[in-house]
């Protein structure tokens, strides 16, 4: 007898690699065309590597289109050896920022990691730009075409952290909720399976990263460390 549940599809959910968001000196780069730097193409083309290794083959390839996801999309597939269009959804850029010089001082820590830390609520804004609900707003749809595409079995989407948050929230709980403490590190894999209903996610593995698996060197989230980049610029 076939298994109820034999239909579920493969979803590889990837962060980008690393880029270089600030100079040495705190002061940001447009992030919208920041690229990757040495580690993340590194970062890259170890994913590409992994798999490889387990013969892992893409239907379909799916981008923000940001550049840094776009690269990283291009390494994972040098590495696997296929050539296979990219499709670019703008809908899955990462949330967006507004103006860092218009944060208060005291503000500043939150702005940063609040939008990061544990059960985070939908009016919760990001470096005082988007919020969390508007953020999921846009990404819900998104994933809910996806699933509506029958024509792939297993796709790859290389995203950005806080829009795979929004996703890997979605999987694990089936509602509009935002969980802000999943790590999702520079280059890192999340394997997750969808079936026909809505509710019907397993989520295999998350932040699985193949350079160093066991992060065996990270205690700081993402933003904590851009924070601590960006507080450079500030006048002491």
């Amino acid at each position: 007898m076939t298994s109820p549940h034999s239909s579920r599809r493969r979803v590889f959910l990837m962060r980008h690699g690393s880029v270089t968001y600030f100079d040495e000196s705190g002061k940001p780069f447009l992030p919208e065309s920041v690229p990757l730097n040495e580690q993340g193409r590194a970062q890259a083309s170890a994913a590409g590597q992994a798999f490889a290794a387990h013969d892992v083959r893409f239907d379909r390839v799916i981008v923000s289109g940001l550049p840094r996801t776009v690269e990283t999309a291009r390494r994972v597939l040098a590495e696997t050896g296929q050539q296979i269009a990219i499709d670019a959804w703008p809908e899955l850029e990462e949330i967006r920022g507004g103006r860092l010089s218009a944060i208060a001082d005291a503000d500043l820590r939150d702005a940063f990691t609040g939008a990061f830390e544990g059960v985070v609520s939908a009016d919760k804004r990001f470096l005082g730009g988007e919020s969390v609900g508007e953020l999921m707003d846009r990404i819900h749809p998104a994933i809910a075409r996806l699933r509506a595409d029958p024509d792939w079995d297993t796709v790859l989407l290389v995203l950005h952290g806080g829009v795979n948050c929004a996703i890997l929230s979605l999987a694990l709980t089936g509602q509009r909720m935002f969980l802000g403490a999943l790590a999702q590190t520079a280059g890192c894999i999340n394997a997750l399976d969808v079936g026909s209903d809505d509710a019907d996610w397993v989520v295999r593995c998350v932040n699985y990263v193949p350079p160093a698996p066991l992060h065996g060197q990270s205690r700081s989230t993402t933003m904590e460390a851009l924070f601590d980049q960006y507080k450079k610029s500030r006048p002491k």
